[in-house]
């Protein structure tokens, strides 16, 4: 490191602020930037001064956020109105000592509660990841001595030498580099790996164009750099994208927001009918304490105990079914979100792409694409393959990219092409080399080819072209005139602005070899490489787009580039699409009406930083769009988390962007989240139809109990029969329906809109219509029994009790097949060729023979001896009432 620049030895008291240092550190030139720093850049800080700063700046990790303690998830399970009802509910119950319905009511409250809390601890470790991409080995130079120690110890003003491979520990300024390529993608979302020097780089650059800065949590690919640390710990990239993947909140789920608002509905109509139904009690002159008696049943059947477990039940289903298809979901909550998702907001690199470097063209001379018969072709092949460091090797019986990704991706084309690397190399030994630097931006090489030497050289277009005087046309090699040289530098340029990296590929023969490589060489052509797009994700956008779904690419590529895989995915079909630049973003809270309804209907963002994405998915948030963001690096994060849904990928994704995200596709594709919008709409159908299914069916309770209470009749429901009733209908049939199969078209819809409420005034209408059919049929099931059967005196108020209780059982039972589609053949429907459905129906008939038959339950439940005639006209009158509201359905008067 001799004859490097010095910088002040640490003496005294320094300014370095603690937040960022205050310092573009970019902008300085290295010997002020080591001088701020109060460092010496040959011998690293000194014993005492490292003590100094680490009591100053603590440890370099990412701080830890706040979580909440396991006791705190489990009590915030509680935290509904719809369980503070039911809490209600059981205290009235043991206060009357009403001991079995309030310790059921208990055991279904808690059992929701140890589900909801499994779920949610599991979900609780987003910042656990950000501390395990941190913990690595440093070589520091401290007092002249170059030594491994853990990163964590580094300080502000700390040299540090980093090798090809390294991941780097913090951020820092590079003042000495040798052939350096950093990948950034993690942070920046650059998809091409950036080659930094220590060059000063004019203040104001955006951080994709500091090509002299390195950040923590990014890694280099090629070459060695010595830097200069310039912040650690929370003051790096790194940690300010901690701090808003902290801060950041993370939204209710429109299920969530839905379903508090039903609840509160179904509480206010709940007091009503209790209050109403308690002063006609009084008022036909029932005891206060035989109104409360009544009112506890009422609470018991208005209120639909087994909603949160079924609701549970059916989003574990479809996490199950989201696994098959490659999508696992970390909260239940999250799985019915994508159905509602009108826009997604997706990462390119890795995500729409394959992050991956490959040849997109091959330009020559003489043809506008080359074939790759051609002498041209050739020698581009050549090139690719024998002037080039990286290797394509076996490892464990799988292939590995050692190497520049440039480089590897030549190697990967010329294999595709059906070349012979190995064959190649062998019979073209290579004899020297002449290395890519930044001030030359050319590599050659020197070959044996058996007749003489051949050299080969690929670089910068501009670079190549200046060093040959030659031009290998179709009909061989002539002298190069100014015009082909202009010509083949416009067309490089073409290819750039449409986001595409060029190189140009040069060659020589030659009968020495002595003498400079690069002098008097050959053009050959031109190589256009690109990040391709994955093969599926053009059927998969499209089919978002059929779906009334917005797909919105966010990235931190090129502007050119982004507009050209945009176009070449269908997200925009226009050269005349927006792209909206970083640059040109301002902060949030000073955008103007009309600049922030320009963010809303652009669909490419370029150059983009982590904050601007958060702002992105805010504004979308607030128009009341229900956002999905994917993604896969560091930058990712925060706006993962603030989204309705994030989406991170499993392959490719940082364990920072899977830990804070709702949904992690192990596949990495785009196509996975069209079938996760489908089970997800699927599945918000299906709530809605049980949500249908449990009121109507609680209604028809509650309107038998008021009208034998209002009408003062001389039986009447127990509140433990009716929550029998209300365990045998309730969950079986409802879980089965969470499972029903979509309708074939359901991908042809429109976005569930996030403001409806989850039961519409249609659906409310057709609730109260079934519960009032429901409750006719079993009300007349008691008329025509006592009508037929002419029970005495002492029996008719058992059979009275038993002929509603037997006929609200089937009617519910029954009433699961009035879910199916409005419109379709009964036994066509979805619903009733659904074999979990007959399933719970077979099951639920179990166990009422199994109750009649178990003396003690039958005791209980105040069942006297059904004879059959009983048994066969609570059946006839479900069936009848079955019947009737088919009938409406096929008026279109009601529906599912």
């Amino acid at each position: 490191m001799a004859g490097m620049a010095r910088g002040i030895a640490p003496s005294g008291e320094y300014t370095m602020k603690k937040t960022r240092h205050g310092t573009d550190y970019y902008a300085l030139e290295v010997a002020a930037a080591a001088h701020l720093l109060k460092t010496d850049l040959e011998q690293g800080l000194t014993a005492h001064e490292v003590q100094v700063r680490a009591a100053r700046y603590g440890l370099n990790a990412i701080a830890d956020a706040k979580q909440r303690s396991a006791l705190l998830i489990f009590l915030t399970q509680f935290k509904s109105p719809i369980v503070y009802l039911l809490v209600f509910a059981a205290g009235l119950s043991i206060y009357f000592e009403e001991w079995l319905d309030g310790g059921a009511i208990l055991v279904v409250i808690l059992i929701n509660a140890l589900i909801g809390f499994y779920m949610e601890y599991q979900a609780s470790r987003s910042m656990d990841a950000l501390k395990k991409l941190t913990v690595l080995p440093a070589k520091v130079m401290r007092g002249g001595v170059l030594n491994e120690i853990d990163s964590a110890a580094i300080v502000p003003g700390d040299v540090i030498f980093l090798d090809a491979g390294d991941m780097i520990p913090a951020d820092g300024r590079i003042f000495k580099s040798n052939q350096l390529i950093v990948n950034e993608s993690a942070l920046t979302g650059e998809s091409i790996p950036a080659d930094k020097d220590e060059a000063t780089v004019p203040a104001g650059a955006a951080l994709a164009d500091r090509k002299n800065m390195l950040y923590k949590g990014t890694f280099s690919v090629k070459g060695n750099a010595w830097i200069m640390v310039t912040a650690t710990a929370m003051s790096t990239e790194l940690g300010q994208i901690a701090s808003m993947v902290q801060t950041a909140d993370q939204a209710s789920t429109p299920l969530e927001k839905k379903l508090q608002r039903f609840t509160k509905t179904l509480i206010i109509v709940t007091l009503v009918l209790l209050a109403l139904i308690f002063l006609a009690g009084i008022i036909n002159g029932k005891n206060v304490l035989e109104m409360f008696e009544t009112s506890i049943a009422l609470a018991v059947a208005a209120i639909p105990e087994g909603l949160p477990i079924v609701a549970t039940m059916a989003l574990a289903q479809g996490m199950m079914k989201m696994a098959k298809h490659k999508v696992i979901v970390k909260k239940l909550s999250a799985v019915e979100t994508l159905g509602g998702t009108n826009v997604i907001c997706t990462d390119k690199t890795g995500t729409l792409t394959q992050n991956k470097i490959a040849v997109a063209s091959m330009q020559i001379p003489g043809t506008q694409e080359a074939a790759t018969t051609s002498k041209n072709a050739e020698i581009i092949l050549h090139t690719g393959i024998l002037c080039s460091t990286a290797e394509l090797v076996q490892k464990k019986g799988k292939p590995k990219e050692i190497g520049d990704p440039l480089e590897v991706g030549l190697l990967n084309f010329a294999v595709k092409q059906g070349a012979d690397i190995a064959q190649l190399r062998q019979d073209h030994p290579k004899l020297s080399e002449e290395a890519f630097t930044s001030e030359t931006k050319v590599m050659a090489t020197l070959h044996a080819d058996g007749q003489g030497y051949v050299v080969y050289a690929k670089g910068a277009t501009e670079e190549i072209l200046k060093i040959c005087n030659r031009i290998l046309e179709p009909d061989g090699e002539q002298t190069m005139p100014d015009s082909s040289r202009k010509h083949w530098l416009q067309t490089s340029e073409e290819l750039s602005a449409r986001g595409l990296r060029v190189i140009a590929v040069a060659y020589k023969q030659t009968d020495t070899k002595e003498g400079k490589l690069t002098d008097e060489l050959v053009f050959a052509g031109l190589l256009a490489l690109n990040d391709p797009p994955r093969p599926e994700i053009n059927a998969a956008i499209r089919e978002c787009h059929k779906a009334g779904i917005t797909v919105i690419m966010i990235t931190g590529d090129h502007p050119a580039a982004a507009k050209n895989i945009a176009l070449q995915l269908e997200i925009v079909d226009s050269e005349s699409a927006t792209v909206i630049i970083g640059n040109e973003m301002h902060a949030l809270k000073g955008l103007s009406h009309k600049e922030k309804t320009r963010w809303a209907d652009t669909r490419i963002f370029a150059r983009v930083s982590p904050k601007q994405k958060l702002d992105l998915v805010t504004l979308l948030q607030a128009q009341g769009n229900v956002v999905g963001m994917t993604g896969d690096g560091v930058n990712d994060a925060p706006a993962l988390q603030k989204a309705d849904i994030g989406i991170a990928m499993g392959k490719s994704g940082t364990q920072v962007a899977q830990d804070v995200a709702d949904m992690v596709l192990k596949d990495d594709s785009f196509a996975s989240i069209v079938k996760a919008i489908r089970q997800g709409r699927i599945i918000v159908e299906n709530i809605k139809k049980f949500i249908v299914y449990l009121l109507s069916c609680n209604l028809s309770e509650l309107a038998v109990v008021s009208a034998v209470s209002i009408a003062n009749l001389q039986f009447q429901l127990f509140p433990i029969q009716i929550l029998f009733i209300n365990l045998i209908t309730d969950v079986l049939p409802a879980l089965a329906l969470g499972v029903t199969e979509g309708n074939p078209d359901i991908m042809k819809r429109k976005p569930i809109d996030a403001a409806d409420s989850i039961i519409n005034p249609k659906r409310w209408v057709s609730i109260v219509v079934y519960s009032l059919i429901i409750s006719a049929a079993s009300l007349g099931a008691v008329y025509v029994s006592g009508a037929l059967l002419h029970p005495a005196v002492d029996e008719a108020i058992a059979l009275g009790n038993n002929s509603l209780l037997l006929t609200l059982i089937f009617s519910q039972l029954f009433h699961v097949f009035n879910m199916g589609q409005t419109g379709t053949n009964f036994f066509k429907s979805e619903v009733f060729r659904n074999k979990y459905v007959w399933a719970a129906i077979g099951s639920c008939l179990l166990l009422m023979l199994a109750a009649y038959l178990v003396v003690p339950v039958r005791t209980a439940l105040s069942i006297s001896t059904i004879s059959l005639p009983a048994l066969l006209i609570s059946l006839g009158m479900a069936c009848a009432g079955t019947l009737v509201i088919q009938i409406l359905k096929t008026l279109r008067i009601v529906g599912s």
